[in-house]
């Protein structure tokens, strides 16, 4: 049976219950817990050191009110993490590259930070919806962009991370079927196709990364006009 390139990004199952559920679960076992003790060994310092320069980072342009989802914000960063990478692994599952997981994060966590907006500052938070200035003629056709642009950020957010892994899970898998082809053929051409596909997979790791980092960034940026 010939299999299509985007086969591997269905959900996999085993005697007939999905493995999502197992995928969404590892990341945080991975995650090393605190201890009890004076000093901690090597991984968890580390873990602590990263976590209060990305929240000191994220937060510094909130005010006193975002302080609140420091915690949510940096779980997020160090969940999206993991789950991308790990992915990268041979014979794993990236729910990430799901539109429908990207989508139930984003659209619970956008939600929330209008509803934040229009419970604390109502007149500020509609007061996007119209930039200052505009002409009377416009003021319709600009309320109506500014929420359809609105409701688009969940929907941008969510294909932004599904997108950017599933273009790279795709362009890795492409270079590899041809690493594997090549040998019999072209050797010299598939010594330089195997360097360039670990180049790929360094690409790939850097972007995984990234793109958790934007998602959380821009929903610090949501949270930023709210608060």
């Amino acid at each position: 049976m010939i299999l299509s390139l985007f086969d591997q990004f269905a959900s996999p199952t085993l005697l007939g219950v999905s493995l999502i559920t197992p995928a969404l679960i590892l990341p945080w076992i991975l995650i090393p817990s605190l201890t009890q003790r004076w000093l901690n060994s090597r991984l968890p310092s580390l873990q602590n050191w990263f976590m209060r320069r990305f929240t000191q980072q994220l937060l510094l342009p909130l005010s006193q009110a975002g302080h609140k989802w420091a915690i949510l914000l940096a779980s997020l960063m160090i969940f999206l993490i993991t789950l991308n990478t790990l992915g990268l692994l041979p014979y794993t599952f990236t729910p990430t590259t799901q539109l429908s997981m990207n989508l139930g994060l984003a659209i619970p966590l956008w939600l929330a930070t209008v509803i934040m907006g229009l419970r604390t500052q109502p007149s500020h938070a509609l007061a996007h919806l119209l930039p200052e200035g505009t002409p009377t003629l416009l003021i319709p056709v600009l309320i109506i962009i500014e929420t359809i642009s609105l409701f688009i950020r969940p929907l941008a957010l969510a294909v932004r991370l599904t997108a950017n892994l599933t273009a790279g899970h795709l362009l890795i898998q492409l270079v590899a079927t041809a690493v594997l082809a090549l040998p019999s053929l072209f050797p010299t051409v598939a010594v330089l196709t195997t360097f360039l596909l670990l180049l790929l997979v360094l690409l790939e790791i850097a972007v995984a990364m990234i793109q958790a980092y934007v998602f959380v960034l821009l929903l610090s940026l949501y949270l930023q006009e709210n608060v």
